[in-house]
């Protein structure tokens, strides 16, 4: 008998590689619990929709990747009978409803998909939640949801450790680049109803702290390319640290200097840069506004990025860069 036959519903997990994408996941697995096939890859990867095909009657729960990249084959997948929950935090030009889309978005400035998903299971793992913000950089946020569950500042001090190191491991310009491929991560995860459980038993974690750590310190010669007021850019060397550190050296910088607003450059093997920005003034000047206005650019009001930028484009994006984010 065919133990799989062409009616049988096949569930997918699409989900973004980092902390947010999957924190979001394990949240809701460990609510419905199910087999599923995992759909994934390194942050920038968001054209998660287009790996796979679908048929009538399946079901995909899509998280932390952006619409606007994948409309065209969401509306494929709508079309051929399938079901979506989708759930995410960037900016959606494109949306729409269907009968068969399940759409669970905000673009508020202070919401990450985990934050999202935490909601619809009313907080029942909300540390992994907090998790999220941390790595997302919603300091202000995650602080915020910390007080809220009595957690020490030596707490919050771990799971903000924690959050920043899945994140870490998601950057790079494809998956060999990164220390652990995110399924493999989110499988670790998942074996952990609390955070600290994580922290204090997996090798991962040790593993992820130990490489952080050594490769920071090759940011201590790093200048600027330009700064200007309030705005600052850098230009990472052709190196795969660079690759792994660049969103982390951006939530860095902001974090530093809240009243400033940063670019950080990283090469691409294959020519061009990978372009992460950060916002100081988010609902004044959205980074995601600004990305979108170049191809391959978008994601939210405080963090967005550029997934490829040509050499030849590098001095018109300085000029942007500062001509928007310059704010008196």
């Amino acid at each position: 008998m065919d133990s799989n036959p062409a009616n049988e519903t096949t569930y997918y997990d699409i989900f973004n590689g980092d902390a947010d994408g999957i924190c979001a996941l394990h949240q809701l697995r460990m609510a419905f619990p199910h087999e599923a096939v995992e759909v994934t890859g390194v942050k920038r990867d968001i054209a998660l929709l287009d790996k796979i095909e679908v048929k009538s009657g399946d079901y995909l729960t899509v998280l932390d990747i952006s619409f606007d990249a994948n409309a065209n084959a969401l509306r494929r997948h709508l079309d051929a009978g399938a079901k979506v929950a989708y759930f995410d935090h960037h900016e959606a030009r494109t949306a729409f409803q269907h009968p068969q889309l399940e759409m669970h978005w905000s673009e508020e400035k202070d919401v990450c998909t985990s934050i999202l998903v935490s909601r619809c299971l009313h907080d029942r793992y909300v540390m992994w939640a907090i998790v999220a913000a941390f790595g997302d950089n919603l300091i202000h946020t995650a602080n915020g949801m910390c007080t809220k569950q009595g957690l020490s500042w030596t707490d919050r001090t771990s799971l903000q450790e924690l959050g920043k190191l899945l994140n870490y491991n998601a950057y790079g310009e494809q998956v060999s680049d990164l220390h652990v491929h995110p399924a493999a991560l989110y499988k670790e995860v998942h074996r952990f109803v609390n955070p600290f459980d994580f922290i204090r038993s997996s090798p991962h974690f040790l593993a992820l702290q130990f490489a952080y750590a050594e490769e920071l310190t090759y940011l201590n010669d790093l200048h600027p390319l330009e700064s200007r007021n309030k705005c600052t850019i850098y230009v990472l060397p052709d190196a795969s640290w660079s690759r792994r550190i660049s969103g982390l050296l951006a939530n860095k910088l902001v974090e530093e200097q809240r009243d400033s607003s940063f670019a950080v450059l990283t090469p691409k093997t294959s020519g061009g840069y990978v372009v992460s920005v950060r916002s100081a003034y988010p609902e004044l000047k959205p980074a995601s506004r600004f990305c979108a206005a170049f191809p391959q650019g978008g994601g939210r009001q405080l963090a967005g990025g550029i997934n490829h930028l040509d050499d030849g484009d590098i001095a018109l994006f300085v000029q942007r860069f500062f001509d928007y984010f310059d704010v008196p």
